[in-house]
């Protein structure tokens, strides 16, 4: 008990305090687990560290200090043992409860630090009050440990406010995908057709890999990967890998990415390199049952029939080629318009004046691809 003047001890001899009301008072005493208020009741004020926090492990000594005013609800009053039980978190929580509801009617975006991993989600507190964000809602992807969330701070709208039942839901996953399109929008404002941009892979798939420029994804084709052939990009990238492409195609809020730089492109020079009567080497990349395609270059492939690959009949090229063999052989067509090259083996020692009939053999030969 706190020492009182007569006039005080009279006068508070017909106060009257009831349960559930708010009253202030002066702190006159600290222990880790216990405060002390002169109220100004005949009888001293109580707050145990569960009435003041849900944080078991709290130390009030380092919180209040001697002398804090503070406001307190009334839990009971005992006059028989001479003490009021009262309640700071609980009048807390009832403040709390009145700034989620203005919360829940503005539609603020409130920031909490997340308290408690619960099974269906997460648990965070806003001025002693409580509020629940379902696993579904904690965020705009599927997240298989919610254990990831543990203290951290999480950004929020109220969905759901009914103090009465203690139902207060949050929804993480609305302000999330706000955010997201409002960076979408941002990075479209400002990103054109040709611009080299450098971003990071987010994802990659058997048909391409999305990168992240920075708010939105852009999606790298298999395709637009390489002028050579590209089998699996998982071979080519790691997720997180920085990439640098250019952009290919903006429709809407989708973006064609590529990394077939035009400056980098293996026809540019390519009526030198390969014009007709040429001797290359090039590697068997592929085959079919008429023709085997050859590798000049990354990006370059050409067509050696089956009839141009010997002076001996061939059924079929892999009766006498395999995949990733070096071969030499002589370009007898060269179409820049159309990318395609057609090769012979034989022409390099067939006579001079039978080398027209063998590029007219070769031209079906392109046909017949192309139709393929």
């Amino acid at each position: 008990m706190s020492e009182m003047s007569f006039e005080q001890m009279l006068d508070e001899s017909f106060k009257t305090i009831r349960n559930g009301e708010v009253v202030e008072g002066t702190v006159i005493s600290v222990k880790p687990d216990e405060i002390v208020l002169n109220i100004g009741y005949k009888s001293d004020g109580i707050i145990t560290r569960s009435e003041y926090t849900n944080d078991n492990n709290l130390d009030l000594t380092t919180v209040v200090n001697v002398d804090d005013q503070m406001t307190a609800k009334v839990l009971k009053v005992n006059d028989t043992d001479g003490v009021v039980l009262l309640s700071y978190k609980r009048l807390a929580q009832e403040k709390g409860n009145e700034r989620l509801k203005e919360a829940f009617e503005n539609q603020e975006v409130l920031k909490a630090k997340v308290v408690q991993i619960l099974k269906g989600g997460l648990s965070v507190v806003v001025d002693e009050a409580r509020v629940f964000i379902p696993a579904s809602l904690a965020s705009d992807t599927f997240v298989r440990d919610l254990n990831e969330f543990k203290d951290k701070e999480v950004e929020f709208v109220i969905i759901e406010c009914d103090p009465h039942k203690r139902r207060i839901i949050g929804d993480c996953k609305q302000v999330l995908m706000r955010k997201k399109s409002k960076a979408q929008e941002e990075v479209l404002s400002r990103i054109h057709v040709g611009d080299v941009v450098t971003g990071k892979v987010k994802n990659i798939t058997n048909f391409g890999v999305f990168i992240d420029l920075g708010g939105v994804d852009g999606l790298l084709h298999v395709s637009e990967m390489s002028w050579g052939r590209v089998e699996n990009p998982s071979k080519m990238f790691k997720v997180d890998d920085e990439v640098k492409v250019f952009v290919k195609e903006v429709n809407e809020n989708k973006i064609a990415l590529s990394k077939k730089f035009p400056d980098e492109n293996p026809w540019n020079g390519a009526s030198d390199r390969f014009a007709v009567g040429n001797v290359v080497k090039g590697t068997v990349a592929r085959m079919t049952d008429f023709g085997a395609f050859v590798e000049l270059a990354p990006g370059v492939d050409a067509l050696l029939h089956v009839s141009q690959i010997s002076n001996d009949h061939i059924e079929k090229p892999a009766d006498v080629l395999k995949v990733g063999q070096e071969v030499e052989a002589k370009i007898v067509e060269f179409r820049e318009e159309d990318h395609k090259i057609s090769l012979s083996i034989k022409a390099l020692t067939a006579p001079a004046e039978t080398e027209e009939e063998v590029v007219d053999v070769d031209v079906e030969a392109v046909a017949a691809e192309t139709e393929e």
